[in-house]
């Protein structure tokens, strides 16, 4: 009897201990083995970055105000840090997966990243940020979907479709960098991959033979959610279907206005949603095409991706030309236009039930305001370097939030413009200081002959106005103070300027960079810091248990990978939850 009132009480605490567990926040948990292999995507064998052997990389599939926890064990012979391109890793840029805020992981290591996706959903991509890495893969999708309580702003898709569209060079990202340390440019890719593969061979004399492409098969009368990320080095791709509109429904995290496309230009590290129904004939297969845009085209026609959409009833192979890119050799507004066109849904829910524009931005006041110029590569101390606003950033030994919370002095200088420098271009640790809870205005001017696309880790911002020319302070009557696109990548036309607007409430130290690559490496970027004056863990979570050391810390890190450990407790803590919920459910059995 005595045995019988124990068990009794032992159930009661378990169940109660789960029932409390469970009403928390999910807890979603990836491994990820960075390596190695050897793969032909354009029919030349090089050594591509897989992760689990896959190349591109698994996709992270989770719902909103999950948190996540994904071990990263570093099979490469180099250090290596993976970035999260666009999710917002509230009060916690110790995940952020950039040099500024974290020490790489060391070769043959573990550690564990753990971040919640708070108040957040849409359509993302993961890679990995350090020594060009992202020019020979390493990247995936990253999906994070609304509640169940959440309406999406249309029917339920019949399925989800990622692809990764992307440059592609032949050398690997080593042989990459030493070009461009050697201050040379990388000159024209050697194609376009989609999903990891190169083109189908719609040319005899483009596209060789043998080449393995990309086939997404479908049902006829049915309708997918298509997310698109451009995970490329530097070139801006042209992104459509044969015979098949595209109607845009996301794009980074927010709804936006549908509106149908026949085609889209997609710029570097950005993302889209489109509905894509399959309504067509299935008399053949239909191409799908990323080819590149702002350059000579008619020398870069071998820049060309190529898969096949397959209807399961089709009745033959794709062929005869492809669908054609705009012409816009006489319109250079077309594209901008095109961009300008694309307006978040203010009616729609996000990741919560408020509708998108219940955050009136356009009538909050302007708290700071910063212009960032970039400008064509220059010389400095005899090395060829890309400046923003004539900074080229130098990467601290001891990352700034790091130097920050242990108080080391001399890592990095709070003072970076508001206005470019006039004097000689410098290479210096640069930050932006941002007020929290300040509304910045942040202008990017593009003074430089090619496209440019602008990142911002931690926030979503709101994309207010672009045109072409020098910004001035009468551009401000341009805005869009309704219902710009809120996204945290942008596009800056060359020879023009971009207007987005932030609200800074997201404690932290903040990538600000261009997410071509090339110019990245060489120095084009900055960081955002967001301190709240009032220490407490409400807008900022501590330093995590197992934070890596390095730079001025180095003799703070322990000889060996200690945050291992965490991926043996998570598998324990799992199989815990498993056999206490087994219990819950057998004992009303017994009794």
């Amino acid at each position: 009897m005595a045995f019988w009132s124990f068990l009794n009480v032992l159930v009661i605490h378990i169940c109660l201990f789960v029932s409390l567990c469970f009403a928390l926040d999910p807890f979603v948990s990836y491994n990820f083995e960075v390596s190695y292999i050897n793969a032909s995507p354009l029919g030349v064998l090089q050594q591509v970055i897989a992760i689990n052997g896959k190349f591109p990389g698994p996709t992270i599939n989770v719902t909103t105000n999950n948190n996540v926890a994904i071990n990263i064990r570093n099979k490469l012979d180099e250090n290596l840090l993976i970035t999260w391109s666009g999710i917002q890793q509230r009060r916690s840029s110790w995940q952020d997966g950039v040099l500024g805020t974290n020490c790489p992981i060391p070769p043959k290591w573990n550690w564990t990243y753990n971040f919640q996706v708070k108040d957040q959903i849409g359509s993302y991509f993961y890679f990995p940020s350090l020594n060009f890495q992202r020019a020979s893969g390493g990247f995936g999708g990253f999906i994070v979907n609304n509640r169940a309580i959440i309406p999406i702003p249309f029917a339920t898709p019949d399925g989800d479709i990622i692809i990764l569209i992307g440059d592609w060079y032949t050398r690997n990202h080593t042989a990459l960098r030493k070009t461009l340390d050697a201050g040379r440019g990388l000159g024209m890719p050697d194609g376009v991959l989609i999903n990891g593969k190169g083109p189908y061979r719609y040319n005899d004399t483009l596209v060789p033979d043998g080449i393995d492409y990309e086939t997404i098969e479908v049902q006829p009368g049915k309708t997918y959610r298509i997310r698109v990320h451009n995970v490329g080095v530097s070139t801006s791709l042209n992104f459509r279907i044969q015979s098949h509109n595209l109607l845009l429904a996301e794009t980074e995290g927010s709804y936006t206005v549908q509106q149908n496309y026949t085609s889209l230009d997609i710029h570097v590290g950005q993302s889209y949603s489109f509905l894509l129904t399959t309504d067509q004939n299935a008399s053949t297969d239909y191409y799908i095409v990323a080819s590149a845009r702002f350059v000579n085209e008619s020398l870069w026609k071998r820049v060309t991706g190529v898969a096949i959409l397959h209807y399961t009833n089709s009745k033959g192979k794709a062929s005869g030309p492809l669908p054609e890119a705009p012409n816009d050799e006489y319109d250079k507004t077309f594209s901008m236009n095109q961009a300008r066109s694309i307006r978040w849904n203010v009616s729609a829910s996000g990741a919560r039930p408020n509708p998108q524009g219940s955050f009136r931005y356009g009538s909050i006041n302007v708290t700071e305001v910063y212009v960032l110029k970039n400008k064509p590569a220059v010389v400095i101390d005899g090395k060829r370097r890309m400046t923003l606003s004539g900074i080229s950033f130098v990467n601290p030994s001891t990352p700034i939030r790091l130097a920050d919370w242990y108080k080391v002095k001399g890592a990095y200088k709070l003072d970076f413009p508001t206005r470019p420098i006039t004097g000689p271009p410098r290479m210096e640790t640069s930050v932006i200081n941002g007020s929290y809870r300040g509304f910045m205005e942040i202008i990017l001017q593009n003074n430089d002959t090619k496209m440019q696309s602008y990142h911002l880790d931690g926030y979503a911002f709101f994309v207010v106005g672009m045109d072409y020319g020098e910004w001035t302070d009468n551009s401000r009557g341009t805005y869009n103070k309704w219902d710009g696109i809120a996204r945290s990548t942008t596009q800056v036309y060359p020879g023009a300027w971009t207007a987005i607007l932030i609200s800074l409430d997201n404690v932290g130290v903040w990538n600000l960079r261009t997410e071509n690559l090339d110019s990245w490496y060489l120095g084009q970027e900055t960081y955002i810091r967001v301190v709240n004056p009032e220490a407490t863990n409400k807008t900022e979570l501590p330093i995590p248990d197992n934070a890596l050391f390095c730079g001025a810390l180095h003799k703070l890190q322990k000889p060996q990978d200690i945050s291992s450990f965490a991926t043996s407790v998570t598998g324990e803590i799992s199989k815990l939850f498993t056999l206490l919920m087994i219990i819950c459910a057998v004992i009303p059995i017994i009794y």
